[in-house]
C-alpha cells in the first residue's frame, strides 16, 4: 500500500477507543481497510485520567485494526474533545507590502500564524484557527481571497482552545503505544467532514454527536463553521 494514500484516525472516547484505517480509491473516495475497537479504560468525560490503562486500550484497538487491514500503523490523527475544550471568535488583519500583487496562500498562512500567537489563559493552547469570512480593503463577505488584489487582508476566525496538559497526556499515550501523533482535530469537526455534504453546510446545519462522556456540537452556515462546543453528557 502506498503511504500517501493511507489515513489512520484514532478516536479516544469515554466508553470505547476506535482506530480506523482508510485509503483513498481511484474515485477520490475513502475506502475503509480496517477497524479496531477496545473498551476505553482510563478516560473520563473525554479526558485521560489513567495513562497506563489508556495506553493498553489504544494498543488493543490499533492491533485489531492492523490485523483486519494487514497494514502496519506508524502514525495517527487523533480526535480530541473533553470538558477542557472551548472556542472563541477573533478578528485579525495583515497589511501587505505590495497591494498590486495578488493575494496568495502565503498571505493566508501569515494571517493564520499571527492568530496562533494570541495570548491564551494560563495552561491553554490553540488547537485550530479556522478562517471564516475575509475582508479586503474594507470589502467584506469574501469567502476566497486568493487571486484578488488588496493591501489590507482581514478575517474573522473561529479559534478552538484546549488545556495544554490534557493535550500532552493524549500525545504521551499515543507515543507510548508505539506510534506517532501526526495531528489533532476537534472531534465535531472530524464528524462533520465525515457525514455532512457541502450543500448542507451551505444551507445551515447543526451536527450533534452524543457520546458516552461528552456531547459535541458543530454549527455551519453558508459553508462556514460558526460555532463548536463540547459539553458533558448527562
Amino acid at each position: 500500500m502506498e503511504k500517501e494514500n493511507i489515513a489512520v484516525g484514532l478516536d479516544i472516547g469515554t466508553t470505547k477507543i476506535v482506530a480506523m484505517i482508510g485509503k483513498k480509491n481511484e474515485y477520490g473516495k475513502l475506502e475503509i481497510l480496517g477497524v479496531g475497537k477496545s473498551k476505553s479504560l482510563g478516560v473520563a468525560r473525554g479526558v485521560v485520567n489513567n495513562i497506563t490503562q489508556t495506553i493498553h486500550s489504544i494498543q488493543q484497538a490499533i492491533l485489531e485494526a492492523e490485523t483486519n487491514s494487514g497494514y502496519k500503523i506508524k502514525d495517527v490523527v487523533v480526535g480530541i474533545a473533553g470538558q477542557h475544550i472551548r472556542s472563541i471568535q477573533h478578528s485579525d488583519y495583515i497589511s501587505r507590502s505590495n497591494a498590486e500583487e495578488v493575494i496568495g496562500g502565503k498571505d493566508i498562512d501569515l494571517l493564520i500564524n499571527q492568530v496562533h500567537k494570541l495570548a491564551m489563559l494560563p495552561g491553554e493552547e490553540i488547537i485550530h484557527v479556522l478562517p471564516q469570512e475575509f475582508k479586503i480593503d474594507g470589502q467584506s463577505d469574501i469567502k476566497e481571497p486568493i487571486g484578488m488584489y488588496g493591501g489590507r487582508l482581514e478575517s474573522s476566525f473561529h479559534v478552538v482552545v484546549g488545556q495544554a496538559s490534557s493535550i500532552r497526556n493524549v500525545g504521551r499515550c499515543i507515543q507510548s503505544s508505539g506510534i506517532e501523533l501526526s495531528g489533532l482535530t476537534l472531534e465535531p469537526l472530524a464528524s462533520a467532514d465525515a457525514v455532512l455534504s457541502q450543500e448542507e453546510k451551505e444551507a445551515g446545519v447543526a451536527l450533534i454527536d452524543i457520546g458516552g462522556g461528552t456531547t459535541d456540537l458543530a454549527i455551519f452556515k453558508d459553508g462556514i463553521i460558526r460555532h463548536t462546543a463540547v459539553g458533558l453528557a448527562r
